[in-house]
């Protein structure tokens, strides 16, 4: 089951369980979808692989199984990612 974490952890935008603009890599770091495609460009800053659009969790099932409560934030060293970006920006996820 997912984690549904509530907020971007670079920029710490909000990100409720039904929005539409939150993005998550396979280790579900998460991100919106700006940062995703504007700073990111579709390679995690943690793991180096691509993001896909996160399902949103239907309202009947967030009192069993809500959001994860704490806020996790790391916001993204832009001259550490750089040299992630250069070696996956044009490379697809699956080829990494």
């Amino acid at each position: 089951m997912l984690e549904i974490r509530l907020n971007c952890e670079n920029c710490d935008k909000a990100l409720l369980p039904d929005s539409e603009e939150a993005r998550i890599c396979t280790f579900e770091c998460t991100f919106c979808k700006d940062c995703v495609e504007h700073i990111l460009h579709n390679v995690c800053p943690n793991c180096g692989g691509g993001f896909e659009k996160r399902p949103v969790r239907p309202k009947k099932h967030l009192p069993k199984y809500p959001p994860r409560k704490d806020k996790v934030l790391k916001a993204v060293d832009m001259e550490k990612f750089g040299k992630l970006l250069l070696l996956y920006k044009d490379v697809k996820p699956s080829d990494r």
